[in-house]
C-alpha cells in the first residue's frame, strides 16, 4: 500500500507575512504589468489595433483558473497574492451569467505517475515522488487552496498534463463544450508554464483567449512578463482584472 504524505496548509496572509520578511519585493498586490514597447509595435504593424477583442457575452464565457491547488501555491508566493483577484473575477462572472472553471492538476494515481516521460526525466527521484504524491485525488496538496471561493455551481476539471485544453488529457473541454463556451478567460499559475499553454491550446482549438496579468502568477517576475508577451502577438489578449470586468465582459442584461 503506498502511503500519500499531506502538506501543511497556512493561510494566505501568514504565508504572504512570511514571504515580505524573506523576499521584500514580494508585496500583498500583484504588480501592474506593462507591455514591452517592442511587442506593442510588433502588433501594431500586425493587426493594427492593440485588442483583438472588444467584448465577451457572459453565456459563451468561463473563467478558467488553472492550478491553484495548495502544493502548488504554497511554494509560489506570489500565487497567494492573486487569490482575491481570481475570487473577485469569479464572484462577478457568476452575477453577469458567465461560467466559473477550477482546474486541477492530478500527476499521480496509487503512487503511479500518470505523466511517466515528465517524472522521469525532468525530477530528481525524490523530486518526482513529491509532486507525483502530492498531486494525487484526494491528499491536501491536490486540494484547491481553501482560501478561493468554489461554490457548487462552478465547473471542477481535472488534467494530468500542462494545458488545461489538451485533448485526451483534461476533462475541461467536454465540460465547457456543454455550456456552450466559447471565450475563456484565463487565470491561475504559473504564467508561462501552465496557463500559457493552456492560452495557447485553446486558441488552436478556437476559443477566444484573454489571460488576466493580475491574476496569474509565476516564481519570477520575468517568468510571468515572458509569458505574456507571445500569447499577446499571436494567441489572445492580455488584460487587467479592472479591464475585464469594466470593460471585456459585458453586464448582464
Amino acid at each position: 500500500m503506498t502511503i500519500l504524505t499531506a502538506v501543511p496548509v497556512q493561510s494566505s496572509a501568514a504565508r504572504l507575512d512570511q514571504c515580505q520578511f524573506l523576499r521584500p519585493e514580494i508585496s500583498m498586490s500583484p504588480k501592474p504589468y506593462a507591455m514591452p514597447a517592442y511587442v506593442i509595435e510588433r502588433v501594431m504593424k500586425k493587426r493594427g489595433r492593440l485588442r483583438v477583442f472588444d467584448r465577451f457575452v457572459p453565456r459563451e464565457t468561463a473563467l478558467v483558473v488553472v492550478d491553484m491547488q495548495t502544493f502548488y501555491v504554497q511554494d509560489v508566493p506570489p500565487a497567494l497574492a492573486i487569490i482575491p483577484n481570481i475570487n473577485r473575477l469569479a464572484h462577478a462572472f457568476r452575477a453577469r451569467g458567465a461560467a466559473v472553471a477550477w482546474v486541477k492538476m492530478t500527476a499521480g494515481e496509487g503512487g503511479r505517475s500518470l505523466w511517466p516521460v515528465y517524472h522521469d526525466n525532468f525530477f530528481t527521484p525524490e523530486n518526482a515522488a513529491r509532486h507525483r504524491d502530492n498531486l494525487t485525488e484526494g491528499t491536501d496538496g491536490h486540494r484547491l487552496h481553501p482560501d478561493l471561493e468554489v461554490t457548487d455551481a462552478d465547473i471542477v476539471a481535472t488534467k494530468d498534463r500542462f494545458s488545461a485544453f489538451l485533448p485526451g488529457h483534461s476533462e475541461l473541454l467536454e465540460k465547457l463544450n456543454a455550456r456552450g463556451i466559447r471565450n475563456v478567460v484565463i487565470t491561475g499559475m504559473l504564467t508561462n508554464m501552465c496557463c500559457e499553454t493552456s492560452a495557447r491550446d485553446a486558441m488552436m482549438l478556437d476559443y477566444r483567449v484573454v489571460m488576466v496579468s493580475d491574476a496569474n502568477a509565476a516564481r519570477y517576475g520575468e517568468d510571468h512578463n515572458v509569458g505574456f508577451t507571445t500569447v499577446y502577438q499571436s494567441f489572445g489578449d492580455v488584460l487587467s482584472t479592472d479591464e475585464v470586468l469594466n470593460d471585456l465582459l459585458e453586464e448582464k442584461a
